[in-house]
């Protein structure tokens, strides 16, 4: 009897495990056309992608033809941007399975251009700063009404913050030694309008570690700058080198005095000669 009931109960949750929506794709990315993403499950799921043209809501969706149901993980949405304005165009992709659908997963870009903001971050204790240019299309043709939404994460938490701002913008308080993550996306009169950029993250540094890092900078550039001077100074300066190190002259304190003359008188030798009166030569001597 108990062997009946544990089987019961066995299908029973089976069954309920298959009749469980699938999960979400995850990492869905948009990359030169290609939109990717991988699968949280692999057992009979499917695919389909759809894309949006409205800036306004509701968006309204519509299936790209050769991604309806498709086993792959990966679709050619090139052709969407023709059909958009500005060839801005949000895009979202569902897994399927037996009927039952998932939760739509949200598309980023991993390259700027007139419909994906170019972001980039920069750190310091408490604060963290996305850098945002206001030269991009929206802002040329409806000015001010043209803005970016920044969303923030902070890491492990779920929820997600935005901010709408025209240019870069500075968020402070943050707490240091955590992880925050932001991603950007265009809007229009507050309605999203193309792709947000993919997620950049960056730790917030703490205090100590910031002054670490400046006086590693410092001794770094006085160190730098000895050596550019001792190399100068050994190929240009040399000889003024040697001078200032050649001993000073000397010169003795009585050579400017006058000294008393001396007269020495000589006298030569006195020589004793003898007088010759007659040279006889050798050969008549022997005669």
């Amino acid at each position: 009897m108990l062997f009946f009931i544990f089987c019961f109960h066995v299908v029973v949750v089976v069954k309920g495990l298959s009749d469980a929506p699938p999960a979400p794709p995850q990492d869905v990315r948009f990359v030169h056309g290609l939109l990717n993403w991988t699968s949280a499950e692999d057992r009979d799921i499917t695919y389909t992608v759809q894309y949006s043209t409205r800036f306004s809501k509701p968006a309204e969706w519509t299936d790209v033809p050769a991604c309806v149901q498709t086993s792959l993980n990966y679709c050619d949405v090139s052709f969407t941007k023709a059909a958009a304005e500005h060839g801005c165009v949000k895009l979202r992709v569902r897994a399927e399975r037996r009927g039952l659908t998932s939760a739509a997963a949200s598309t980023c870009s991993t390259h700027n251009d007139s419909c994906t903001p170019d972001v980039r971050l920069t750190v310091r204790p408490g604060y963290l700063t996305v850098h945002l240019s206001r030269n991009h299309d929206l802002a040329r043709e409806y000015a001010d009404h043209g803005k970016h939404r920044v969303y923030i994460t902070k890491e492990g938490e779920d929820s997600e913050e935005h901010l709408d701002t025209v240019s870069s913008m500075t968020l402070s308080g943050l707490e240091e030694g955590r992880r925050y993550c932001a991603r950007v996306q265009y809007i229009y009169m507050g309605n999203p309008v193309g792709l947000s950029s993919c997620s950049v993250c960056h730790v917030i540094p703490t205090s100590s570690t910031n002054h670490t890092h400046i006086i590693v900078a410092v001794v770094a550039v006085i160190i730098l700058v000895v050596m550019i001077l001792t190399v100068y100074i050994l190929l240009y300066q040399r000889k003024r080198i040697k001078q200032w190190l050649r001993p000073p002259y000397e010169i003795p304190e009585n050579i400017f005095i006058r000294q008393p003359f001396v007269s020495v008188h000589t006298s030569s030798p006195t020589e004793i000669c003898d007088n010759i009166s007659l040279i006889i030569p050798a050969e008549v001597r022997s005669d």
